[in-house]
């Protein structure tokens, strides 16, 4: 309980008024500070709802006798709908407000307190509806305003509250929980803002008379110190949680409820008393809570000092000792201690008016030592940890591509729309602003063209009733004065600074419905703008309650439309069409923005990511200034803080109702800030004025910032703000002011820009530094609250509740504490706020991270939720500040130290994205190599080095996701808004730089060198060691370049290999920082056409080498290091390089024909029927050692597919191939990928599905019919995809460039059951890096081995082991790949060409191989896994591997590149050939 029940359950008693001069000690505080103290009822023997004091925070907070009357005009009060509520059950009454919609209210007793809860329902799903309300006392009638009021509530003039609804389906609700006894009944009336309309009863007020308890009567009574047991008992039962004040005065008066509820049943006080104080009843601390009540009972009788003084000499004693957190027992002891001084002071014969006097100048002498500070949840200086399940924060949805979710059905055009679209037909010139305006159900358009030179205005209305025009032109932004009658249409009038016209009706056969319309055409330059507002009906009609307000001259800087934007591929184009059009209204100010934002979430959300990546984008270009902030509007700082906290509460409900969108929402609201809830905003407005008024400083620099904060404020005003701080900190040192502003983006020029220009620089006197240090530290959080949602301090006040007392004109704000926060959470916040600015910030990670922790569970269900996500936002980028300033810190630190802070960074990071489970298993990796180093493992760096590479890869991946998901959208909007290029070009990257995961990569940039230079891995990995003499050229990707020619010797350093690609003709090496297995396919090919391939490490070499482009370069590789010179062109002899071009071999192929059968076993195997690959494995049977086991195998030889394609079935599909043929040998490349899907139309002769179905059966093999006809077609299409896969683009460009012909290459299939491995292997009997014939070099992976072949990213575990001694095998690199394969039980068709075992020709791999069901993708987890947990598994199941490559060398007599699998612990050999 925020230090409570135990520390505080409100407690009540009277209070003198020279107490006051304690509260001008600290004005406002935030309540985490301190302890609130438990203040005394021993003398009190009845409940009595008087004036309460408290020890809140750091202060003593008062409620003072004072109401604020509000009168509603003399109609107001005329006649009342009478509500009255009785206890014994809900009373609910219903009225009709007009045809549509109707009125329910619902009045309710809860079981517990004085609380009554009025339940308002509106069958209205308006945006714009608020309830007028206020509370009645007495039979006077007046309105006092409650200071129990929902979210979003405004103070309306001092009179009266106004309280937004909150949407739910088609209606709209609002509960008001009036918790003042004294409270007799609630008035309200009903108004709708954008209408501008009153909803009443009758012409009165609605009045609701709220129930009393009947069993409350005054001659029952319970001793405070038996209700402070009880409450102490339910907040047991309750499991000790934080509350909120307000929930804490509930519960104490819920305890009083339960005893009185005793009594009236007929128990007395001292059957209670002998209940609660019972041993069976109580703990220790209940018995010494119980005995202190008493001891202060007898203290009492023997005094008659006020119990106010007592309170009041407990506050100083406990300001002395340091305010401390008092448990209760302690806070019982203190009061006893306060009212021994008092008694002292009464001994000695002082009056208790002289002590009275005394008390309020400090003067009664008490002793009491300064307490030291007792931290809960850390000693010292560091947090205590919570041992927590690491997977528990796992967040993981389905993965599924990125589209935008559009119905396919049209859109139909609103018949406003259409009139606009016809319109614009007609309008021969160029239109300036285009833009509609949301009337309820109803919308208008205001279109600004300039035909023939003019400057004519459209405006049309679907509005039902006639429609009046109320308008004016302005000469100087947002003025109204009368337009001259030349301007005037007919039939208009003049009325004082304005005119009225009438709408007319537009009739068309196009039209569905009626359209009002009417143009206005201006020819004088001078006017700036038309503002204006409608009357339909009775009604005034205005935008958000406030004018229209059209712009009639437009400024390079005004949003135009851009030709040339592209088709929006990639993005929800439809949401960033509306989006640009509404810019020139969002233009006008802050509040427009966000209300117009808010408008657009609904189609944002139904969109999807999409949809909402073009808000982030809109909004990230507001918040960096690529945008107008304020144009030729003043608005009111309350309405700006309404609009965001409209908007933020729109994204609250999505976050809760879309789970899958949080991480995207989240970067939403950090572009937002929170927005104030109550009267914060006001105080923007206020506050600025008594800062003034209080300094003496109304004149420069302070009254120009007070104009522009009038006119507009925005987050530009924090900076300015921290500005002037600074400036007065630094003895009025003006670089320092200009220093501080510069920094944040703030020049001359913008303060020049601004509606309300800022001209004049600070000049504040020496007598005035301390006062406006004071108040604009505190006008800090005030601008903060609004603007500033990542801003820690603010978000902390928020969620833990503030109070700001009103000063003269200036309104008052009280935020509640956020309820259900865990009990330890103020004291862990309080710990972030001591060490936020510490040097070294290892403590502060912890505390940061524990916070965020703790904070975790609560970001999905709480009604505060926003406020919650905006702490935990701050908190995340605490940690990217605190990392920042603590890298430096790093610079000669141990590895287990930076380990252990990326460990900090990488959860920091997991916690505040999606689908993280990589980076939690990432996590998990770091744990395990902190706990290896500290064992002394001598393998720790070279884990670590893993994991630090797959931590890398993961950050690339977010990284990529990011650029997939904004930069089209960025680009789109951009071109679109007239953005500036350069902030479009690095959008991602900005976004991708301002997150966690920058954080974590610059750490990893620390620790890497430290890892290679201890696990001795060098800068370079040589995948090919052949030397080398080329051009350089740098490429982002290899696979772009892989089918290009060049022509003099080529040095490619690529940035990007996954693994697949081919080398292309001309190139002599690969370069790249990336890491392809040493076993993938590119790796082979590259050592067998003899071109330098290799891996750099260091970034600094990689940038040395791409710097030089365009350079000869002689590259001399070792086994574990590249060395590089620059040569003079001469040097090169071209001759020999063309001779090498030329000399490249040129290879037959032998057709194959059809044998006949469509399928054949294993013993049928010959080269005239299948590829080596189908007779090595057959080869294989019963010549080797029992425990290494060969799958069994059939195939469909070659001929099969030439046979099916001219089966009559296939005609067409033959006839089809044909002619795609045709269209390839003419050079059109696009007709492989048409030829692939061409091949899946084949249907499978009979013939073929009987001879395929007993080989299969007859070999022991399950046949997939078996399980029905559906299963068969998926291994038929199977087999279609490998036959299909001999015009894979890579294949085809691999064959030209060894002049193979095409047409020749025949593609049997083989047939295998998967084994649905643990591990897959690839193993090299000769090492291929070193060319060391006399060790074995192996590749493992988790999973299937098409991640080891594939293009998956990452490295495998990797091993050597000598053949003389096949126990002891050498673990050179653990995996970093963060993907596995796995399958259930299934077959796979293996591609088998005549072409994929030319000696001299890599061709394995470049045909596919298809398994009949899909693999699934697991992440994999290295730390749970005895592979690389438990060392003697591990050696056991290495060196099985290499001995069953060791025996396969041997029966073959040459160096074998085998392909294998372990499940349980046993070997399976899948494939053999000879290693090239």
């Amino acid at each position: 309980m925020s230090n409570t029940i135990g520390n505080n359950l409100l407690h009540q008693s009277l209070l003198s008024p020279t107490v006051l001069e304690h509260q001008s000690r600290c004005n406002s505080s935030t309540c985490i500070w301190g302890n609130t103290f438990l203040q005394s009822q021993a003398n009190s023997i009845t409940h009595r709802p008087s004036l309460s004091t408290e020890f809140r925070g750091k202060r003593l907070t008062l409620q003072k006798k004072k109401l604020q009357m509000g009168r509603q005009g003399p109609n107001f009060r005329s006649t009342k709908a009478i509500l009255a509520a009785d206890t014994s059950s809900m009373l609910t009454e219903k009225f009709s407000l007009d045809e549509k919609i109707e009125l329910q209210v619902d009045v309710e007793l809860p079981t517990s307190g004085f609380a009554s809860v009025v339940n308002v329902q509106i069958s209205c799903s308006s945006d714009s509806l608020l309830l007028h309300w206020g509370a009645v006392k007495n039979q006077h009638g007046k309105w006092i305003l409650p200071r129990h009021r929902p979210v979003g509530t405004m103070v309306y003039k001092d009179q009266a509250l106004r309280s937004p609804f909150v949407k739910s389906a088609s209606n709209s609700a609002l509960s008001i929980e009036i918790d003042d006894p004294a409270i007799q009944a609630l008035e309200f009336l009903i108004y709708d803002e954008a209408k501008n309309k009153w909803y009443k009863y009758n012409g009165g007020n609605f009045h609701v008379e709220l129930p009393k308890a009947d069993f409350r009567t005054p001659d029952i009574s319970v001793p405070e110190d038996l209700v402070q047991i009880q409450a102490y008992l339910r907040w047991e039962r309750k499991g000790k949680q934080n509350y909120t004040p307000e929930k804490e005065k509930e519960e104490y008066e819920a305890a009083r409820t339960e005893l009185l509820k005793e009594i009236a049943g007929g128990a007395s006080v001292q059957d209670l008393r002998a209940r609660l104080t019972s041993k069976n009843n109580t703990s220790e601390s209940k018995e010494q809570l119980v005995s202190g009540s008493k001891k202060e009972l007898v203290s009492g009788s023997k005094s008659n000092i006020p119990d106010d003084l007592v309170q009041i000499q407990s506050y100083i004693r406990w300001e002395k000792a340091g305010k401390p957190n008092y448990s209760p027992e302690q806070q019982l002891k203190e009061f006893e201690e306060a009212r021994k001084d008092l008694q002292t002071e009464l001994e000695k014969g002082s009056s208790l008016d002289k002590i009275r006097k005394k008390i309020t100048k400090g003067e009664i002498q008490t002793k009491v030592s300064k307490q030291p500070v007792k931290e809960r949840t850390f000693s010292g200086e560091r947090i205590q940890r919570k041992n927590r399940d690491i997977m528990s924060f796992l967040t993981k949805f389905a993965s599924k591509p990125i589209e935008e979710n559009i119905s396919p059905v049209p859109e139909v055009l609103s018949a406003v729309r259409q009139y606009s679209k016809a319109k614009e037909e007609h309008i021969d010139g160029p239109i300036s602003s285009k833009n509609f305006y949301k009337l309820a159900d109803k919308e208008l358009l205001v279109l600004v063209a300039n035909p023939s030179g003019k400057k004519k205005v459209y405006l049309a209305t679907d509005l039902q009733e006639p429609v009046v025009l109320h308008w004016a032109l302005s000469k100087n932004a947002g003025e109204w004065a009368a337009p001259p009658s030349t301007v005037l249409p007919p039939d208009s009038v003049s009325v004082g600074k304005a005119a009225e016209t009438k709408f007319t009706v537009s009739s068309s056969e196009n039209l569905p419905h009626k359209v009002q319309s009417l143009e206005l055409t201006i020819e004088d330059d001078s006017f700036v703008g038309m503002p204006f507002v409608l009357l339909s009906g009775e009604n005034w009609i205005k935008n958000s309650g406030s004018d229209f307000y059209v712009e009639l001259k437009t400024g390079s800087a005004e949003v135009q439309k851009v030709k040339g934007t592209g088709d929006g591929k990639g993005t929800s184009k439809s949401l960033l069409d509306n989006i640009a059009e509404l810019e020139s209204e969002a233009q006008k100010s802050f509040m427009h923005r966000f209300n117009i934002a808010a408008d657009l979430m609904e189609q944002a959300t139904n969109a999807g990511e999409l949809g909402l990546a073009a808000i982030l984008v809109w909004m990230r270009f507001m918040a960096t200034r690529q945008l107008i902030w304020n144009k030729n509007y003043n608005v009111k700082p309350r309405e700006i803080s309404q609009a965001q906290d409209r908007l933020t509460a729109k994204l609250q409900n999505v976050y809760k109702s879309c789970p899958q969108y949080r991480e995207i929402l989240r970067m939403i609201l950090s572009t937002v800030g929170r927005g104030g809830e109550g009267d914060v905003g006001q105080r923007i407005r206020d506050e600025i004025l008594v800062i003034q008024r209080n300094n003496n400083c109304k004149g420069g620099i302070m009254e120009q910032w007070h104009q522009k904060l009038h006119n507009n404020t925005s987050p530009d005003d924090v900076v300015i703000c921290q500005a002037l701080i600074d400036y007065m900190n630094s003895d009025f040192d003006l670089s320092v002011y200009w220093k501080t502003l510069n920094d944040n983006g703030i020049t001359k020029e913008r303060l020049l820009s601004y509606d309300r220009a800022i001209r004049s620089e600070p000049d504040f006197r020496r007598d005035q530094k301390d006062g406006l240090l004071r108040d604009l530290g505190h006008y800090m959080r005030t601008l903060k609250a609004v603007h500033s949602g990542a801003d820690l301090d603010s978000a902390i006040a928020n969620c833990m509740g503030y109070k700001t007392e009103g000063q003269g004109f200036m309104v008052g704000v009280q935020i509640n504490p956020v309820s259900g926060l865990p009990a330890e959470f103020p004291d862990l916040l309080r710990f972030v706020m001591a060490h936020i600015e510490d040097k070294n910030v290892e403590a502060l990670l912890e505390g940061l991270l524990e916070a965020r922790q703790e904070l975790r569970p609560l970001l999905s269900k709480n009604v505060r939720l926003k406020d919650l996500l905006f702490l935990d936002i701050a908190l995340d980028s605490a940690v990217r500040t605190a990392v920042e300033r603590g890298y430096e810190g790093l610079s000669n630190a141990s590895p287990e130290k930076i380990m252990y802070f990326i460990s900090l960074v990488v959860e920091n990071l997991a916690l505040s994205v999606d689908n993280n489970e990589d980076l939690i298993y990432c996590l998990k990796g770091w744990s395990l190599a902190q706990s290896m180093l500290k064992s002394g493992d001598d393998q720790w760096a070279l884990f670590a080095k893993s994991v630090l590479d797959r931590t890398r890869l993961s950050l690339a991946s977010k990284a990529e996701a990011y650029h997939q998901l904004l930069q089209p959208s960025a680009e789109y909007l951009g071109e679109r808004l007239g953005v500036d290029q350069g902030a479009v070009n690095i959008f991602t990257e900005e976004i991708i730089r301002a997150g966690s995961a920058a954080s974590v990569s610059s750490l990893l940039n620390r620790l890497d060198p430290i890892l290679r230079q201890t696990a001795h891995l060098g800068n370079w990995q040589v995948i090919s060691p052949v030397e080398a003499v080329g051009y350089v050229v740098v490429v982002d990707k290899l696979l772009s370049v892989q089918n290009k020619s060049y022509s003099k010797p080529t040095i490619l350093v690529a940035k990007s290999v996954k693994g697949e690609e081919e080398i292309p003709d001309g190139a002599v090496a690969v370069l790249t920082p990336d890491m392809p297995d040493v076993l993938s396919h590119v790796s082979v090919r590259a050592r067998n056409s003899k071109v330098c391939f290799a891996t750099c490490f260091d970034s600094n070499i990689l940038a040395n080498i791409e710097a030089l482009e365009g350079k000869l370069l002689c590259l001399k590789p070792t086994s574990a290091d590249v060395v590089y010179s620059e040569m003079k062109d001469d040097e090169l002899v071209s001759s020999t390089y063309s001779n090498e071009i030329s000399s490249a071999p040129s290879m037959a192929l032998e057709k194959k024909q059809f044998s006949g059968r469509y399928a054949i076993s294993s013993e049928e195997f010959t080269s005239q029927m299948v590829g080596a690959k189908s007779r090595n494995i057959a080869h294989l049977k019963g010549k080797l050692p029992s425990w290494v086991n060969i799958p069994t195998s059939v195939a469909l030889p070659f001929g099969v597919f030439e046979k099916v394609l001219s089966d009559d079935l296939n005609q067409i599909v033959a006839n089809k191939l044909q002619v795609l043929k045709t269209k390839l040998d003419d050079g059109d490349i696009s007709a492989l990928g048409e030829i692939r899907n061409t091949v899946l139309e084949l249907s499978a002769p009979p013939q073929l599905v009987k001879e395929l179905k007993e080989k299969m059966q007859g070999s022991g093999m399950p046949w997939p019919g078996d399980e029905g006809e559906q299963r068969w077609n998926q291994a038929w299409v199977a087999i279609k995809r490998v036959w299909a896969s001999k015009w894979n683009e890579r294949a085809y460009f691999s064959t030209k460039k060894v002049k193979l012909d095409h047409n020749y290459l025949c593609m049997a299939v083989l047939v295998q059951e998967i084994i649905n491995a643990d591990y897959a292997f690839v193993i090299h009997t000769t090492n291929p890096s070193s060319e060391d014939s006399s060790e074995i070099y192996t590749e493992v992976v988790k999973g299937l081995g098409e991640t080891l072949v594939g293009a998956y990213p990452g490295r495998a575990l990797s091993f050597i082991c000598k053949k003389n001694d096949l126990n002891s095998p050498q673990i050179l690199g653990y995996p970093s790949k963060p993907i596995g394969l796995f399958i259930r039980r299934s077959i796979i068709f293996r591609s088998d060409s005549n072409g994929e075992d030319l000696e001299g020709y890599a061709g394995a791999g470049l045909y596919d191989s298809v398994p009949m069901d899909e693999e699934e993708e697991v992440v994999l987890d290295y730390s749970s896994d005895a592979l690389f947990t438990d060392s003697k598994f591990c050696s056991s199941i290495l060196s099985s591997i290499a001995r069953a490559g060791s025996a396969i060398e041997e029966l073959y007599g040459s160096a074998q590149d085998i392909e294998g699998v372990v499940k349980d612990g046993k070997i399976y050999v899948v494939q053999t050939r000879p290693q090239m």
